[in-house]
């Protein structure tokens, strides 16, 4: 369960770096519009998953005897990229939007959810409840969207960039696990 929380925690960073930055747009707390935001999220980043693990299913038995590295590169690699993103990608403009854009939001919500498409395929390699693990996906990047939106709207985008530091490192950790436990067997 504490592996599923932390790919649920490292996969939600983006999220939750995103949904600062639609509530450091609004004026004032809109609830509704917290809520589309983190339903759009974390639906997202729950279906996402779900792909990646049919499609690495349906070609599992020739990808068996190397499926730990597979998973440490995906893992690894998504990581590394949320890292690289938090020190050279763009951050959130602090000029307040009064239009909540729908579209603007499914594209975010789209955009933060490709990495748990590679993470997916790396579930078909390990031995994990794809079911459970996407539950935990779903709740905590819910959870964390909401309380990012809350935070975005009443402290700014201070907490973007180490948001998305610490889910690649999480995310690169969990890689550095399944690789470590499948050669020491």
């Amino acid at each position: 369960m504490i592996d599923l929380l932390l790919i649920g925690i490292g996969l939600s960073m983006d999220a939750f770096a995103a949904s600062v930055c639609k509530g450091l747009k609004q004026k004032k707390v809109d609830w509704l519009h917290a809520f589309i935001t983190a339903l759009s999220f974390g639906a997202f980043q729950a279906i996402m998953p779900i792909i990646g693990w049919l499609a690495g299913s349906a070609f599992m038995h020739l990808i068996e005897p190397v499926d730990h590295w597979i998973a440490f590169v995906l893992l690894a690699g998504v990581g590394g990229k949320m890292i690289w993103d938090a020190f050279h990608g763009a951050s959130c403009d602090a000029t307040p939007e009064s239009a909540f854009s729908i579209r603007e939001l499914l594209v975010l919500s789209v955009a933060t959810s490709l990495d748990a498409l590679a993470v997916g395929v790396s579930f078909a390699a390990s031995d994990i409840n794809v079911w459970l693990a996407v539950s935990v996906i779903f709740a905590t990047t819910f959870t964390l969207s909401l309380l990012g939106f809350l935070i975005g709207n009443k402290l700014g985008a201070k907490f973007e960039r180490g948001a998305t530091i610490t889910g690649g490192v999480c995310l690169i950790i969990l890689g550095a696990k399944i690789l470590l436990e499948h050669l020491s067997a």
